[in-house]
């Protein structure tokens, strides 16, 4: 066995691991949310869907999406082996009733935290990105006038032989033509369903408390602890854990508001 492949399943290589692909999925995070709030525009989706092909079919993107589902998968194991690897160590009544009393609850809950958001991701990508990728998703065209950049109600092309993203100028008529997988109409879809959207409120709130333990002890993990800039770390985390999820969770609430 390699020396770094020793580190990494030692106690403190998973920590290490857990904290870098923490960090990573933070960064995501925001990625995704940027992208996200397209679906808020009032453009009928053609922002989120244009959004949704780039990502799909941008060759360099692609190869950092599967990459970002590999980070979650190791995530998600290096998680449980640590969790189970804690409540091992926690052996005595003396031991636990000291550890409870030392540490905060999001800490002590962080495996169960996980398998929320570990559900919510299969809910998620099965829901969403199984079916645009495989599934039935209809297909949209939408014309933007090149002059005022104004953007026609969308046309359903479902059913004329469109396999791709197409898009191409129409000079005769000042216009683009832009042909693309109407995910918008999936997502307003599912997010008219009271059930998705409270599902959706209460797998951010499991977020949340996971990012309020996982942001600070991810920096001190890696070494980064100094009196001095910890209080900087602990209120950007909190900031990030708070900010974050509710954006995320506005998004189903707002569609669910503004398309009955």
């Amino acid at each position: 066995m390699s020396s770094i492949s020793i580190f990494l399943n030692s106690s403190v290589g998973k920590k290490v691991l857990m904290s870098l692909t923490g960090l990573f999925l933070m960064l995501f995070l925001v990625i995704h949310l940027l992208g996200n709030l397209q679906l808020l525009k009032h453009d009928d989706g053609y922002a989120f869907n244009t959004y949704a092909a780039f990502m799909t079919t941008n060759p360099l993107i692609k190869i950092v999406s599967w990459g970002t589902y590999f980070i979650i998968i190791i995530h998600a194991i290096r998680g449980i082996s640590l969790e189970r690897a804690n409540r091992s160590n926690r052996t005595n009544k003396y031991v636990i009733s000291n550890y409870h009393r030392s540490t905060h609850w999001t800490a002590r809950k962080m495996g169960l935290l996980g398998a929320i958001i570990l559900l919510f991701i299969v809910f998620h990508m099965s829901d969403f990105w199984w079916k645009y990728k495989f599934g039935e998703t209809p297909w949209t065209k939408y014309t933007v006038e090149l002059t005022t950049g104004n953007i026609s109600s969308p046309e359903d092309v479902t059913g004329q032989g469109i396999t791709k993203f197409t898009k191409y100028t129409d000079a005769a008529n000042a216009s683009e033509i832009v042909i693309a997988k109407d995910l918008y109409k999936k997502v307003v879809e599912t997010f008219s369903n009271i059930f998705f959207v409270l599902f959706y409120a209460v797998s951010m709130l499991a977020i949340a408390f996971h990012l309020w333990h996982g942001f600070a002890s991810s920096f001190q993990s890696l070494g980064i602890n100094h009196k001095k800039y910890n209080p900087l770390i602990k209120g950007l985390g909190k900031a990030f854990s708070i900010i974050i999820p509710i954006l995320f969770a506005l998004i189903p609430i707002i569609m669910f508001f503004t398309h009955q």
